[in-house]
């Protein structure tokens, strides 16, 4: 009996076929190339927008500030106030001024709890326009 012979072949080195990746690659970019040109282009809608003018009062456009200090002490615009007189003098200046606007400000080591009756005192008052000041500044400044 003789032995069958089986032939082994040697292992073909992998290729990667590039035609074929090319196609794919011109179809993907026809398709994007032809989606692109039948968008509608948007159309807007004209609108005049209002121009900014310059008041001409300065004065009135500075805020108001109110400043807590470490010992809870309450300064308006560098004066120092009771906060007991602090509900007074917001209502008084509400009164007197057609857009009322306050800056709550701090020292360094100004208590928290002061800065939240000076942000209620303002809000029982109804202003709207007030803002609080992220970096401090020295006591009564």
């Amino acid at each position: 009996m003789e032995g069958t012979k089986i032939k082994v072949s040697k292992l073909k080195k992998a290729r990667i076929e590039i035609i074929p990746l090319i196609d794919v690659i011109f179809f993907l970019l026809a398709t994007f190339v032809l989606f692109t040109l039948s968008l509608n282009r948007i159309n807007s809608v004209p609108v005049d927008l209002p121009a900014g003018v310059p008041s001409t009062n300065n004065k009135q456009d500075e805020p108001t500030t109110i400043q807590v200090s470490e010992a809870g002490n309450v300064y308006w615009n560098r004066e120092l106030i009771d906060m007991q007189e602090l509900p007074a003098r917001i209502a008084h200046y509400k009164t007197q001024t057609e857009d009322p606007k306050i800056l709550i400000a701090g020292d360094e080591k100004a208590r928290f709890g002061a800065t939240v009756q000076v942000l209620d005192e303002i809000r029982k008052a109804g202003i709207q326009k007030f803002s609080v000041e992220t970096r401090t500044r020295p006591t009564g400044k």
